[in-house]
C-alpha cells in the first residue's frame, strides 16, 4: 500500500467558504492516497485580511483554491501567486464570466451575495426547523405540510437525508418502519408529499447497527442487529412499500447527496407529470 501524500491547499474566500470548501471536497474525492493540509480562510474582504492569506500561501505553498469578487483582492492575489509558482484558480470567475457573457449582464461583485437574506434562505429555514419537529415519526398530524416523506427501516439514513432535503428548502419528514408496529394512519391519505420508501442492503445494515450499539454501549436486545431478523425486517418493508405503490431507494451505495439527487428527480418528473395533467 502506497504512503498517503500530503500537500498544503489554502481555500480563499470573501464569504462563509461553504462554496469553495465543497467544490474542493468533490474533488479530491477523485484521488486516491492523497490527503490536504487545509489552510481555509474565510469572509477575506479587506488588505489586511489578504496580507494574513499572502504571507501563509509563501510559507506553505500548495495549491490555492479562492473566490474573490473583489477585483483589487483577487488581481493581488493572483500576482502573488504567479510569483511565487503558486498553482491557482477560481471557482466562481467562469462560471460568472460565461453567464455574464450569455446574459448580456455585468456582475454585482457582491461578496457573499449568494447568501443573501432572501426568500430562499428563509424557506431553507423553516424546511429545516420542518424536518427537525417532524424526525422519526414525531408531528404525524402535520405530515400533510410535508413536500417528501421518507419512510425506512432504522439507520437507512432517513434523519441526514430529510436535513441535506431541507438545506435545499424542501420540506422533508421521516418515518421510521417497525415490524408488528403500526405506521403512522396520517399516511394512507396523503395526496401532496411524494412519500418514498428507503432500503438497505441487510448485510450493511447489520454492521452498521452492531456498531452503533457497540458505540452505544447499548443493552438492546441483539435482534436489532441479527442477521435474520434483519433480512426479514427489510424483506417486509419492501413488500409495504410496493404495497402502496411508493418508489424505492436502496441506499446501500449511495452518498446522502445521491439520495437526495435522486428524491429530487422524483420531485421534479412528479410536478411535470401532474402541469401535464
Amino acid at each position: 500500500m502506497s504512503a498517503t501524500k500530503y500537500f498544503h491547499l489554502h481555500l480563499v474566500s470573501d464569504a462563509t467558504g461553504e462554496t469553495i470548501h465543497s467544490v474542493a471536497r468533490a474533488c479530491l474525492a477523485q484521488f486516491e492516497g492523497v490527503e490536504p493540509v487545509e489552510h481555509f480562510w474565510n469572509l477575506v474582504r479587506s488588505d489586511a485580511q489578504l496580507d494574513l492569506v499572502l504571507e501563509e500561501i509563501e510559507r506553505y505553498r500548495g495549491c490555492v483554491i479562492y473566490t474573490l469578487v473583489d477585483e483589487k483582492l483577487r488581481r493581488r492575489l493572483v500576482t502573488t501567486c504567479f510569483e511565487l509558482g503558486v498553482p491557482h484558480t477560481s471557482v466562481l470567475e467562469p462560471i460568472i464570466g460565461m453567464m455574464s457573457s450569455f446574459l448580456g449582464m455585468a456582475s454585482t461583485s457582491r461578496p457573499g451575495s449568494q447568501h443573501a437574506m432572501n426568500a430562499a434562505y428563509f424557506n431553507r429555514v423553516e424546511a429545516m426547523e420542518f424536518a427537525l419537529n417532524h424526525d422519526d415519526g414525531q408531528a404525524t398530524v402535520n405530515l400533510h405540510r410535508a413536500e417528501v416523506i421518507l419512510v425506512g427501516v432504522s439507520r437507512t439514513s432517513k434523519t441526514p437525508t430529510c436535513l441535506y432535503l431541507a438545506n435545499r428548502g424542501i420540506k422533508a419528514a421521516n418515518v421510521p418502519f417497525v415490524p408488528g408496529v403500526p405506521i403512522a394512519p396520517e399516511l394512507a391519505n396523503l395526496k401532496r408529499p411524494l412519500i418514498v420508501g428507503l432500503t438497505k442492503d441487510p448485510d450493511q445494515l447489520v454492521e452498521i447497527r452492531r456498531n452503533r450499539m457497540q458505540t452505544l454501549q447499548s443493552s438492546q436486545s441483539t435482534t436489532y442487529f441479527d442477521p435474520d431478523v434483519v433480512r426479514g425486517e427489510v424483506r417486509e418493508a419492501r413488500r409495504f412499500y410496493l404495497r402502496h405503490g411508493w418508489p424505492v431507494i436502496d441506499v446501500s451505495h449511495r452518498a446522502i447527496e445521491e439520495t437526495a439527487a435522486e428524491i429530487l428527480s422524483l420531485l421534479a418528473r412528479r410536478k411535470q407529470q401532474q402541469d401535464g395533467a
